[in-house]
């Protein structure tokens, strides 16, 4: 009787915080999305833009990686759930030995269940890559694919180690209270990572050069700057065709990291007012200061998500046995933390596609060039096998930008306007 009253406080307790937590990040959408509202699209059929061969190609592909997506999330859940209930019994013992130096402990467990969620998934991702070369998209072999996974999965190891580890001396610390300095340090890092990455981690992967001074794609992003009013900070080349034929453009960094980056395939292929248009695009998020947004979501979302995980945590170790202030506890901790995410991603994707759409109306704004904004939009789904009009669900869990068909229909009311 007294497991069961347990057990039902426990879930209330869960069901509570997740009720606030989804509350909260509600109203920090709504507080933060650009007060600088779009165009509201007009309705756009993808058959009047893109042929059906065009169309049923990007479908085969585009659902074809969606349930790689779904299938990757479920085998990685899968992992951390065997993990993290103790199975099989042998990690179980390994990851007791492991107390009697807890912290360095936990950043011993973080990285060896990074790891083999990385193994776990490996196949899901194989598969998608040679998905990718089939259809032409991705211009890498397997060695050079490889490499980069291997890359990543070290790099990957390596913070998940530093955190659990710092999370492990938070929870010794404060046995209750640690989603209090958790959510300050968490808070801390996203800003640490947001300005270190464009100089640190990205060139890892690529090769950056500023665009040079006479080159017609700087000059048209300096003087659309100067139109704009925006300090841009640097503007690179990414060296993107050696993985990809994708055409994109991002902004990234703050403070001195700051910086509009353009795929070397966007430079060699795009006219150059489609060019305009999507480095006006760029230029609104940082006019409408897009990443010090997305930091300040993560600050205000993340307390009411480490106390969840927090719940989770002691519910699961209730059931495996596991000490929470143990590195036997730290793959709870992990699919705690991960099913909290991938629940506050739903909002921060909604965040993101408002922001994203702020973004094409400062564009149109900018440069009164709606035809040009179309053309963008349909070179992009083609090149990048986008599909123009996914479906609803997937894209309210998973999109991060408008669809194609709306962001042509943003266009075409600008121009109607």
């Amino acid at each position: 009787m007294r497991s069961a009253g347990l057990q039902r406080s426990s879930a209330a307790r869960i069901g509570g915080a997740a009720v606030a937590m989804l509350i909260v990040a509600e109203v920090a959408v709504l507080l933060l999305s650009p007060s600088e509202e779009p165009p509201e699209p007009v309705p756009v059929a993808e058959s009047d833009y893109f042929s059906q061969a065009e169309l049923a190609r990007a479908d085969n592909y585009r659902s074809g990686q969606r349930w790689l997506l779904l299938a990757g999330l479920a085998v990685e859940g899968a992992v951390l759930v065997w993990v993290a209930f103790g199975r099989p019994a042998a990690v179980r013992r390994g990851l007791d030995r492991l107390g009697r130096r807890p912290v360095l402990g936990a950043a011993a467990a973080g990285a060896g269940v990074s790891l083999l969620t990385t193994i776990a998934t490996l196949p899901v991702s194989l598969i998608s890559h040679e998905r990718s070369v089939d259809v032409g998209l991705s211009t890498q072999s397997l060695g050079s694919w490889f490499w980069d996974v291997a890359r990543s999965a070290g790099i990957t190891a390596v913070l998940t180690a530093g955190g659990a580890a710092l999370l492990m001396a938070l929870v010794r610390r404060f046995p209750r209270a640690w989603p209090v300095p958790g959510a300050v340090v968490v808070s801390g890092l996203a800003v640490v990572f947001v300005w270190i990455g464009p100089v640190v981690l990205a060139p890892i992967y690529n090769k950056f050069e500023p665009l040079p001074d006479s080159s017609r794609a700087r000059a048209d992003v300096l003087e659309l700057g100067h139109e704009a009013g925006v300090d841009i900070g640097q503007v690179y080349r990414i060296d993107a065709s050696r993985r990809s034929t994708a055409l994109n453009a991002y902004v990234d960094g703050i403070g001195s990291t700051k910086r509009v980056v353009l795929y070397d395939n966007l430079l060699k292929r795009a006219a150059r007012s489609e060019l305009r248009s999507i480095v006006a695009h760029e230029l609104g998020h940082v006019a409408h200061d897009d990443v010090p947004r997305g930091i300040l979501y993560v600050v205000l979302v993340t307390p009411l998500g480490l106390v969840i995980a927090r719940e989770l945590v002691l519910a699961i170790t209730r059931r495996s046995g596991a000490d929470p202030a143990s590195p036997a506890a730290i793959p709870a901790y992990l699919l705690a933390l991960a099913f909290t995410a991938l629940i506050l991603n739903v909002p921060g994707n909604q965040l993101s596609r408002e922001v994203e759409a702020s973004a094409d109306g400062f564009a149109l704004e900018l440069t009164h060039d709606p035809e040009a904004l179309i053309k963008v939009q349909r070179q992009l789904a083609r090149t990048n096998l986008s599909d123009p009009d996914p479906p609803g669900l997937y894209s309210w869990l998973f999109g991060t930008h408008p669809s194609t068909v709306d962001r042509i229909g943003a266009a075409l009311a600008y121009e109607r306007e």
